[in-house]
């Protein structure tokens, strides 16, 4: 490991980075995204550490997370703007391999350390390969066999980018408090929370309502929020309701509360195929402003940009800590959550 959470580093030019990269604009299977050049020269804290994430899959019971482990990754504090991949809007946080960056000391420091050099381990990584801006343009997308244009991002291809990470591998809750991503306190109530979920009857159809109450009751002792994966109160073939607040960015709004939400989603907490997933909860009654609103984004699994079909907005700050998200625990991807209109409360309208 070489950077910790809140490290100072330097985006490398444009020139080195591309000395790193194959033909296909990837370094360790993972894509150098065209949009990324923009950044190069420019200084920047490291966000989390990123020797974990997750990725998008097809399983049985349908499409499901996995944890996955990488290798010398970080993410910064910025986000990708789709400009490369048709105008995606999910707004990921972009991965970057530590060859790209150059460590900085404190603010007072950066300028003495401008002239840092690459490990020279790293050096021979640098020139091992090389790719142009042209290739790595060209890398962003392709057309498949049926006319159709699929995009190559990041998230498209970390399954390649990656290794699998099991849940009870401990090394992953060392490193997350070890590089700074998480607090001691926070690593202890993840594992806390995966001996509940796992271990007891809590998702038992006959024993599982005592268990989220007893839950609940102790949360309530200590402050913290109920049991984050309840079912919804909608009956089977109850009409999905629905609001629209036509909210644009800027917008404050407030998320309501977590009963109110509940009366809007089925048994599977889901509202017209919108899931109020467990790491919406804790932001349950708080304000926030509205970022964007989500019309198309790129399937991860298959590159397809898809299109929403009924509205949900993205709020600033409201992203995924991955507290309660069983094999994703802990993840440091803080994908941005999205939003039902129904579940917010307009505040305000953008200036």
């Amino acid at each position: 490991m070489i950077f910790r959470t809140g490290d100072w580093v330097e985006v490398r030019s444009k020139a080195e980075i591309l000395a790193t990269l194959d033909d296909s604009g990837r370094l360790e299977g993972l894509p150098f995204m065209p949009q990324m050049t923009a950044y190069c020269g420019q200084r920047f804290q490291v966000f989390k550490k990123a020797g974990k994430t997750c990725s998008e899959v097809r399983g049985a019971a349908g499409v499901v997370y996995v944890s996955r482990r990488l290798r010398n990754t970080v993410h910064l504090e910025h986000r990708c703007d789709g400009r490369a991949h048709g105008g995606c809007q999910a707004g990921c946080l972009i991965f970057w391999k530590e060859v790209w960056l150059k460590q900085l000391g404190s603010p007072s420091e950066q300028a003495q350390c401008a002239g840092h050099r690459m490990p020279d381990s790293r050096v021979a990584l640098a020139r091992a390969g090389g790719c142009t801006e042209d290739q790595l343009v060209a890398a962003a997308s392709y057309t498949n066999s049926e006319g159709e244009i699929r995009y190559v991002c990041q998230a498209t291809q970390l399954m390649a980018a990656t290794s699998p990470l099991k849940l009870w591998d401990a090394r992953q809750f060392v490193e997350a408090y070890h590089s700074g991503n998480n607090s001691l306190s926070a690593v202890l109530k993840a594992i806390v929370y995966l001996f509940y979920y796992y271990g007891t009857f809590v998702r038992s159809s006959r024993t599982g309502a005592v268990s989220r109450w007893l839950y609940d009751r102790f949360q309530f002792v200590w402050g913290g929020i109920p049991f984050p994966r309840k079912p919804g109160r909608l009956a089977a073939g109850e009409p999905h309701p629905r609001v629209d607040l036509a909210l644009q960015p800027g917008d404050l709004v407030r998320v309501k509360s977590y009963e109110a939400i509940l009366r809007t989603v089925d048994a599977a907490a889901l509202n017209r195929g919108l899931s109020f997933d467990a790491e919406l909860v804790p932001y349950c009654g708080k304000v926030f402003r509205v970022r964007n609103r989500i019309e198309r984004f790129i399937d991860e699994k298959t590159g397809k940009m898809l299109k929403i079909k009924t509205p949900a907005v993205i709020l600033e700050g409201a992203y995924c800590q991955s507290l309660y998200s069983g094999q994703r625990i802990l993840c440091p991807r803080a994908v941005f959550l999205w939003w039902r209109e129904i579940w917010l409360e307009r505040l305000s309208r953008s200036s």
